[in-house]
């Protein structure tokens, strides 16, 4: 017990005051550096984008010519208009990753030089992504934002095959052959499709 109390008023005796902080503006942020979290955050987008251009590539593979200008009503965009806008959008995603945010409005090219313009602008992506250049903002925003509104773009664009005429076979999309890195028009050939 009389250890107990000379050990407690030790304790007592040797604490100091603790120092005031000093009013010092914040340090700015330093460098990003890739934790693996970040790592792993990067890749699942990576992953994403080889996703979207699976689906895109299915979307857009063997429409017809009449398809790019299909209209669903007065007030919906075309098929093209979206695919137009998808370019948009990964022209976007590159801007932000890269820390210089602008938007651009494309005038639509002819379905075949849309397509590819999709797949060069996917692939600029990418490659980005792919390399050491530290992001701007989160992989996460990015997700949240063009890549996610490019997939649901690809839903449209899918939908608006259906009511043309111009169907496409549904598939399993578990079992694609999804690989990061591929995000030209050339992808592996569907497992099940359905």
């Amino acid at each position: 017990m009389a250890i107990k109390k000379k050990l407690a008023a030790k304790t007592r005796t040797t604490k100091k005051p603790m120092a005031q902080k000093s009013a010092k503006k914040p340090s700015p942020k330093p460098a990003a550096r890739k934790s693996p979290a970040a790592n792993s955050a990067r890749q699942l987008l990576r992953h994403t984008v080889a996703t979207l251009a699976y689906r895109a590539g299915k979307t857009l593979r063997d429409a017809p010519e009449s398809f790019a200008t299909h209209s669903s009503g007065e007030n919906g965009r075309t098929p093209l208009q979206i695919l137009a806008h998808m370019g948009d959008l990964l022209d976007w995603a590159l801007a932000i990753a890269s820390g210089n945010e602008k938007w651009n409005n494309a005038t639509p090219l002819p379905w075949n030089q849309e397509s590819q313009r999709f797949f060069r602008t996917l692939q600029a992506f990418d490659d980005f992504l792919a390399s050491d250049k530290p992001l701007a903002v989160s992989p996460e925003q990015l997700f949240q934002g063009p890549i996610a509104d490019a997939l649901t773009h690809t839903g449209q664009i899918a939908i608006l095959r259906r009511i043309s005429g111009s169907k496409m076979r549904g598939e399993n999309y578990f079992r694609a052959e999804i690989a990061i890195g591929r995000v030209g028009a050339d992808q592996a050939k569907p497992v099940r499709e359905f």
